[in-house]
């Protein structure tokens, strides 16, 4: 589902910020990815979403080598991705409906097809009740919840979440992650990118570790 095959990943300023990282996350695998700031996590979720390329080493998603992709099927490549992030990155002057429908519309679905996908993405988070609401009107957890909507609407096999309860307390957070965990039952694959090793701990799944962009640990998978 997602392999990468001795990548490193080199900016233009000579920050090395992977190194020779080898890893695999199976079809329907979910996994934590963790490390201190700046260990290289944001950067590997970035080659995964094609916002980066890597300067060695391949990259591969469903099968499809990353480094062959011409910019211009770029966005194919990205239907097949959700993406969570901690700042949920909503638009504040659209509706929670409209913000959720925003890859159905852009995928150009039918309008029929975007009400029934949207309010049923909406369902599975405990926001159908709040579609015609302002996001600002929201609390941060019901706001990270309109950002998981949106990234599961398009029914995408993968979810990658950027360290998705980092502005959330720990009830929120336990709250956000047991939505992770349906989503896998289902079949989705997801990686979480995130530094709460307590939640991390508790849940138990394979967590993958970084250290100044190299893979310091992969734990394997105790579920």
């Amino acid at each position: 589902m997602i392999r990468f095959n001795n990548v490193s990943k080199r900016y233009e300023n000579g920050n090395d910020a992977l190194k020779h990282i080898n890893i695999n996350l199976n079809k329907g695998e979910m996994a934590f990815l963790t490390g201190h700031s700046g260990a290289g996590k944001s950067t590997l979720l970035k080659l995964i979403t094609l916002v980066e390329r890597s300067t060695r080493g391949e990259v591969f998603v469903n099968g499809i080598n990353l480094s062959k992709v011409s910019n211009r099927r770029v966005p194919l490549v990205r239907r097949n991705i959700g993406m969570i992030f901690q700042d949920h990155r909503l638009l504040f002057d659209r509706s929670v409906y409209d913000n959720v429908a925003l890859p159905l519309i852009i995928a150009g679905h039918p309008h029929r097809e975007i009400g029934r996908r949207v309010r049923a993405a909406l369902d599975k988070v405990g926001l159908l009740k709040k579609e015609k609401l302002q996001p600002i009107t929201l609390s941060g957890g019901e706001q990270q919840r309109v950002g998981i909507a949106r990234a599961v609407v398009n029914k995408p096999p993968i979810l990658l979440a950027d360290e998705p309860t980092g502005n959330l307390d720990p009830e929120l957070s336990a709250e956000i992650m047991d939505l992770f965990i349906q989503f896998n039952q289902v079949g989705v694959s997801l990686l979480v990118a995130s530094h709460d090793l307590g939640l991390i701990a508790r849940l138990k799944y394979r967590t993958i570790t970084l250290k100044d962009g190299s893979l310091a640990t992969d734990g394997g998978n105790f579920k």
